[in-house]
């Protein structure tokens, strides 16, 4: 999934100092993104912010059918490529979205992209614009939600060639205040080139 980022400034400023790595050579993700990371992620996620918006929007679509789910995302699609982006829009402007983008550049390059979603994989809040608007059928969400709410998945790594960097996606279920029902999930999208760096990591 490709997104048209807010921190751009960031990455490139963090790239700079990251090093040379190869394409043909890629970083171990579940290695890298080790339990202080997904702690670290964890923190800001168990804000009031997060989990009063997941919930709210739990209630908004509760019982809600695949075919308005299928209507959903088609729209969001359908905006991508469009001049008036009203669902985009209001997505992007909720409290949550607002939140995530401040987290993501606080973050300095670190983070590529930051989405949670609801119970049913509907977007809630994200730092950036996704190509769609459900994740319901991808890992991202089935090896995390369904999961229960300690899960934690952390996806292949993958060569971005137009920002020169590795980057994997961790993925975390969201939970409610005592941390024991899943109500959503949440998605951040690391720059591997940067962790390494952070870590010591001299490139050949």
């Amino acid at each position: 999934m490709r997104v048209q980022t807010f921190g751009f400034f960031m990455l490139a400023t963090s790239m700079a100092a990251a090093p040379a790595l190869a394409q043909g050579t890629p970083p171990r993700a579940d290695r890298l993104i080790d339990d202080a990371v997904v702690a670290e992620v964890r923190s800001w996620l168990e804000q009031e912010i997060v989990w009063l918006s997941v919930e709210s929007q739990n209630a908004r679509y509760a019982g809600i059918d695949a075919a308005r789910v299928t209507a959903l995302d088609d729209a969001w699609r359908a905006e991508r490529e469009a001049s008036d982006k009203p669902l985009i829009a209001a997505t992007l402007s909720s409290p949550l979205s607002v939140y995530l983008t401040r987290v993501q550049a606080r973050a300095l390059g670190l983070y590529v992209e930051v989405f949670v979603t609801d119970a049913n994989g509907l977007n809630v809040g994200q730092s950036a614009i996704t190509s769609d608007y459900w994740q319901g059928d991808e890992a991202k969400f089935t090896e995390t939600f369904s999961k229960g709410p300690s899960a934690v998945f952390v996806d292949e790594p993958e060569w971005d060639e137009e920002m020169r960097i590795w980057r994997a996606q961790l993925n975390l279920t969201v939970t409610d205040t005592a941390g024991t029902t899943p109500i959503g999930a949440a998605t951040v999208e690391i720059n591997l080139t940067e962790l390494m760096r952070r870590n010591g990591f001299v490139g050949g």
